[in-house]
Order: C-alpha cells, then structure tokens, then sequence
C-alpha cells in the first residue's frame, strides 16, 4: 500500500520527477517527461503495480531526510542495529537520457541492504523483458517492453516473482553506486555515467539556481524551497510548468476527486511565473513567455486553458483500469476534461504576470505585444461569457466574480501597457471595457446587504479566490467592501480554522460534495491579513500552514486537518507560489 503522501520526497531534473517513500521505495515515476506513462505507479497501487525499493534489511530500522542544502540530492541517513549508512537519491541535470542516481555510503557498522526493482511500464499495464549482460564490468540489467527500455548498473540482481532483488552488505567508508537511465527501446544501450561527476554538477547547479533568489524574510529557507519547487517543475527545454509531479492523488479520500495535474495551466503557470519574477528569475520569464507564444499560436478564440509541457493541446480525459488508484481512490485519470471548458480569468492570469515580466525589466519582443493585443481582442468579444471559473466547476458555466474581476485586470494591465510603457494599442477602447467591467461586478457581483462579494453574480455564495480582488489591484486590502468579503468568507468557508475553496454541498460543481481544505486559499488569507493590519493574525496563521510541509519542506494540494495528512496532488505549483506571496506580504508588513 502507498505511504501518506507526506511521506514522499521528489526528487527532480526539470523534466520529470521521482517520488521517494520514506522507506525508500520510488513509488512515482515517468519517463521521459512528467506526462509520460509511469514505469513505477505504486503510488496509485501497490508494488506490483512498479517500485524500486533500496532500504536496509532490517525492518526496524529508523532514517531522517533532508536534501542536501539548496539541491533536489536527497540525503536520507538509516539507522541500524548493525551501523549507520547513508542513500543519496537524485536526478543528475539532464544531458542526453533521463537517469536517477542512488549512491549508499556506509556510516559505520557493518549494514546489510536490500533492493526490491519492479518495472512497470505503460502505467502498469506491460511487464518488461529483462536480461543480464555479462559482458559488462558493472553487473548490468536491461529491461525493455514497447518504446521503453531502461538499464540498471550496480549489484547484482536476481529474477524473483515478475521482479529482480538485490542483497548486499555496506561497510564504513564503502560507496555502491546504483545507477537507472531511460532510453528509447529500439536505440542502444546508453554507456555508463560517472556518478561522482554526475552528483557535483547536479548540486552546483541547483545551488547556483537558489543562489539568485532574492528574499530575506522570516520564511526564507520556505520561500527558497518552494522557489526550487516551482523551477522542478518547469521543464527546460519547453519553458512549461506542469502544475504538479503527479495524477489522481484524491482531494477527498476514497472518492473520485481525482485529476491529472501532469500539464500546463496558463493560470497556475502565469502565477507560478509571478513568484519566480518577484524574486529575480527573469531568464525563468523569457522562457516561459516564449513556450506561451509557441502555445497559443493561431487564432485568439483557440485559446485553450491549458496544454501538454510542449504546448500540445490534445488532451482527452480518460480512466486506467491498470491503476487502482491511491489507497482505492478511483478512478485514477490520464488527461483532463478541463482543457475544453471556457475560463473567463485565464487571460487575466497571463496579462498581469507578462506586465510583471514588463516592470522586471523584460523587454518585448516582435511577437510578445501582439499576442497581448490579440488576447485583448478576444476578451472584448468573449470576457462577459458565462465561464467554468477558477476552480473548473462541471456544472452549469455561471458569471464567476473572481473570473470578471481578472478580465477587469486583463483590461487594466492592458491600459497600463500604453500609459506606462508607451506599448501602441486602442486606449480609448480598453479603458472603457476595463470601466464597464467593474461597473458589472459592482452591480452584480456584490452583496450589499451582507456587505461581500458573491462567488458568481446573483449567488449569496462565497468564495475563496475572492481574496484575489485585492492582490491584483481591483480594490485595497482595507477596503470596507474588501473587508466585508473577508469577514464572510470566514464565516462561510473557514473550516478547523483553514480555508475550503467553496462550500461543495451548494456549488453545483458537477461533483460530489466533500473535500478538503485547499492549501493555496489559506494562505491568501495571510496575505490578506498581512495587507489588511492583522499582522499577528498572519504569522499565526503563516506558522500553522508552514507546518504541514513535510520533513524535506513540500506541500500537496490540500490538507486534511482531521487526519492530520495531506491530500491531492504533490508537490503543488499552486501551494508553493501561494506561500511565496504569503511570504512576502508578512515581510512587507514589517513581519
């Protein structure tokens, strides 16, 4: 059975991610991107479903993790009877093929260590071929089914029930090197790595990427984290930035909640481009700009709300039955049905972080203003649609107020593009739209009796991403009406004193009621605190939500307060750029 989910660590090299158990077992990982079909999925099953287990023999024996300073190196220390031996797990910085190093070094004693290699490609559907070379100076394993092959180097495996173990002892001072690269199956074997090499360049250029940030807050060491997070999960070569390392880990225990976060969003990418440019990542920009570019090409009204890591945009929904799902969770999904549906707030989304792009000092290009213009173009025509909103609801589309609110922003970065910037484009046209939105929202958009903002127009609802309204301009943290929002979104949506998204039971959402709290909208209201006076309130809360971290510092997409575990898929884009902001709030407020 998987671990909590608390109980992995990722482990990275910018295009795909392993996730390793606290009893080090891989139990997540795909190759060669993070989209690709999982050839280790215990996570949404068991071992025979793909793991590769390195841990001592003894089964009472203790670790503690840690990542190796400013790197994605995991550094896990077990304890024995017998002695002490460190594993150090990690993805090198990718050159040719996608490969994971695990390098044992004994402490002290003498300790005895298992391996338990399980391939499943295919998402568990295809049981590879496997053969010894002997031709090798490494005793070396290939195992090939379909497109996929990989090669093992390191001690010698032996065949054992549609799997290979490995048994061997580590004495003090003795390094073993166990080494996997993925390949494509019809090309030849990749030649041998030199681990050593391998493992101080991964960790100068992690540590020389955390070097340039730029924060000095009270949450330092979680806002670098959550930094080297968001860049984990942006693909080097596209620019993209998937919004989570895994699919179908459930937002509700045991129900069907469970979606594929394996893809772009232009939402939480457009965000997550936000942190990394608040603190200093302008090259991170560049580059994503330019996979937005490549992304949306084509006609404006062919926007889609998000992509594959390279831009792709066929992205059909549909169920495994070789996956179980985590702890029975089904189903488990690949794809996302919400790549059709209508979100009024993305352009928003993209407008607001290409203008921080703009006041960080990244110039357009020939192409990066147009695409703006054409953007806005299609806002004219589409902005007052009736959208799925922020949280992509499979219900009936509504006149979601967070959505409103960032066309109003779209039209208002837009504006500030011509003004500010001396950018050509109808200004006379966008003020006027940007103008008649807020009269909308205004009119239909809030409750003048109980003093909030609704979650849609006409709904006595609220909703969590209106704590948005202030943080991208459209009125002031103290704002009476902001403060309003504030005390109702409290009262309706405060839960175990964390934030829930909406009230599932009313939302007409398409889906049955129940989740948990959602990490990302507790710390909005941080912020908000923050921006609003109640510093004291902020740090508390900030101190609580930093404390569901795990014990390497990363956070799921919800957290269930009850059972005292996280929940959704990990690490979340969307939880680290959210603690980010957070962050930098209670710095801003002399915290």
């Amino acid at each position: 059975m998987a671990l909590n989910i608390e109980d992995y660590a990722m482990i990275s090299d910018c295009h795909t991610a392993a996730l390793v158990g606290r009893d080090g077992s891989i139990d997540w990982l795909c190759m060669p991107r993070y989209d690709s079909a999982s050839m280790f999925g215990a996570l949404l099953g068991d071992e025979d479903h793909g793991r590769w287990l390195l841990a001592p023999e003894d089964e009472n024996a203790t670790c503690i993790r840690s990542y190796a300073g400013d790197t994605f190196i995991l550094k896990t220390v077990w304890t024995t009877d017998s002695g002490e031996v460190e594993v150090l797990d990690f993805m090198p910085h990718r050159d040719d093929h996608p490969d994971v190093i695990r390098i044992v070094r004994g402490v002290s004693g003498t300790v005895a260590m298992k391996q338990d290699l399980r391939i499943r490609f295919g998402y568990a559907e295809a049981i590879p071929w496997v053969r010894q070379l002997t031709d090798q100076p490494t005793p070396t394993l290939v195992a090939v089914a379909g497109p996929d092959g990989v090669v093992i180097r390191g001690p010698q495996f032996e065949p054992v029930d549609f799997g290979h173990v490995s048994r061997f002892t580590v004495e003090p001072g003795e390094t073993i090197d166990i080494h996997l690269v993925w390949f494509d199956s019809y090309r030849e074997i990749p030649e041998p790595t030199d681990v050593d090499v391998a493992r101080k360049d991964s960790a100068e250029w992690w540590k020389n990427w955390a070097h340039s940030c730029d924060h000095d807050g009270p949450y330092h060491d979680e806002v670098v984290r959550s930094i080297l997070v968001l860049r984990a999960l942006s693909n080097e070569q596209t620019g993209g930035i998937v919004a989570a390392a895994t699919t179908s880990l459930p937002e509700q225990f045991g129900g069907g909640r469970n979606w594929d976060y394996r893809y772009v969003w232009l939402r939480d990418a457009s965000l997550a481009l936000s942190a990394l440019l608040v603190h200093g990542y302008e090259e991170e920009a560049e580059a994503w700009r330019r996979w937005l570019l490549r992304a949306v090409a084509g006609g404006p009204e062919d926007v889609q709300i998000m992509y594959g890591i390279a831009g792709e945009r066929h992205l059909p929904e549909r169920e495994l039955d070789s996956l179980p799902g985590y702890r029975g969770a089904a189903p488990v999904r690949v794809g996302n049905g919400a790549v059709g549906q209508f979100q009024a707030d993305i352009i928003g989304e993209v407008m607001v972080a290409l203008h921080k792009a703009r006041e960080a000092g990244v110039e357009e290009t020939e192409s990066s203003w147009p695409l703006q213009c054409a953007l806005m173009s299609y806002l004219e025509e589409h902005g007052e649609r009736p959208d799925q909103g922020i949280w992509e609801m499979r219900g009936e589309p509504r006149e979601f107020t967070h959505s409103r609110v960032m066309v109003w922003a779209a039209f208002d970065r837009a504006v500030r593009a011509v003004t500010d910037f001396g950018l050509d484009g109808p200004l006379e046209r966008w003020t006027a739209h940007r103008d008649a939105v807020r009269r909308t929202i205004e009119k239909h958009g809030f409750d003048e009796e109980r003093n909030t903002y609704t979650q849609s127009f006409g709904s006595a609802e609220v909703d969590a991403s209106l704590l948005v309204l202030a943080h991208v301009g459209f009125c002031e943290p103290s704002d009476p009406r902001m403060l309003g929002t504030v005390a109702a979104i409290e009262e309706d949506l405060l839960e175990d004193g964390l934030l829930m998204r909406y009230r599932t039971e009313s939302s007409g959402d398409g889906l049955e009621p129940g989740e948990n709290a959602f990490l990302a909208c507790s710390f909005w209201l941080v912020a908000q605190y923050a921006n609003s006076g109640r510093l004291d309130e902020a740090k508390a809360l900030m101190e609580r939500l930093v404390g569901f971290a795990n014990d390497v510092g990363l956070l799921s997409e919800e957290y269930d307060v009850k059972g005292a575990r996280q929940a959704g898929n990990t690490p979340q884009a969307f939880s680290h750029l959210a603690l980010v902001r957070a962050a930098d709030a209670i710095l801003a407020a002399g915290g």
